[in-house]
């Protein structure tokens, strides 16, 4: 299993736009094959850094989720979205695996 960790740099004056988006992924990503863990928003801190975790199995369970997003209605939309309102000003994506297991789990 590989958990993508997308950071973001958003436009601080524009967080309702990436709230919005947020709530748009909440729908298409998990119809689109991926577990979506959650989008998050600046609260206190820094007012420019946002991300979006997801799991996904593989990297080519990846590639595939990522042509259904593409072909999803709201997923186009919400591409659309971001462009237009360029409340993104930067994406980057890290795959990571899980190096531990859950704290208080049982072997």
């Amino acid at each position: 299993m590989l958990t993508c960790i997308i950071r973001y740099q958003i436009d601080p004056t524009k967080k309702e736009q990436f709230k919005q988006y947020a709530r748009n992924w909440g729908q298409a990503i998990p119809r689109c094959g991926a577990d979506l863990i959650g989008y998050y928003a600046p609260h206190e801190g820094s007012s420019t850094l946002a991300y979006g975790i997801y799991n996904i199995p593989s990297l080519a369970d990846y590639e595939a989720y990522r042509a259904r997003l593409s072909a999803d209605p709201l997923g186009r939309e919400n591409y659309e979205f971001a462009q237009s309102e360029k409340f993104l000003l930067r994406e980057d994506r890290t795959f990571l695996t899980l190096a531990s297991t859950p704290h208080g789990a049982a072997k």
